[in-house]
């Protein structure tokens, strides 16, 4: 049920994004240099690499600057960027990896290898499910970004403090993942970025 729930939605949704999705790819490529995507190898069910899309709102080479954005006027944040970003446009494209069945509309957010290894035996269980394009923790943690750029040391700040309290969000999802506290979840994360 979950499957066929996420191909319609998925498909829906794309459908309905491709004219504004051809103007964001115009205005990514009218501003800045590099591609329309963003892909980056993300850590998916069962521990399997996949490869995450997004629409790029960063300069080439952005990564090697780290993989965590502190706040949404990081330097490397290009202007369409910012609104992409602001409004969670750049996460559209994920829809592509939820058709592909490498993700979920709704489950624990993927993350990149470095961070995962740092997950204990009890946390690897979230791994057990198809990661998922928004879940409790992103809704909790919808600015993210802004409550990095206040650390001192952005980093430690993830790794210690806001990771493990995303985790256990979605610990609280897997014992309960119904059709029901997904819809739930979807217009939760609907009416937040139309308040964004």
């Amino acid at each position: 049920m979950k499957r066929l729930f996420d191909i319609i939605f998925s498909s829906f949704v794309l459908l309905c994004f491709l004219p504004l999705g051809i103007f964001i790819s115009l205005f990514i490529l009218l501003e800045s240099r590099g591609g329309i995507f963003f892909k980056q190898i993300r850590i998916g069910q069962n521990a399997v690499p996949f490869g995450l899309y997004k629409f790029r709102s960063m300069r080439t080479n952005a990564e090697a600057g780290g993989k965590i954005t502190v706040g949404s006027r990081d330097p490397r944040i290009t202007r369409v960027g910012y609104y992409l970003r602001k409004f969670k446009l750049d996460e559209f494209p994920q829809f592509i990896n939820v058709l592909k069945g490498e993700m979920s509309i709704v489950g624990p957010r993927p993350e990149v290898k470095e961070y995962v290894d740092l997950y204990t035996k009890e946390q690897r269980k979230i791994l057990q499910v198809k990661p998922g394009i928004t879940d409790h923790a992103s809704l909790a943690y919808f600015h993210e970004n802004e409550l990095l750029a206040k650390s001192d040391n952005p980093q430690q700040t993830y790794i210690h403090e806001i990771m493990p309290a995303k985790i256990k969000l979605n610990e609280k999802y897997l014992a309960n993942p119904t059709l029901s506290q997904d819809l739930i979840i979807i217009c939760k994360t609907f009416a937040k970025i139309f308040r964004a």
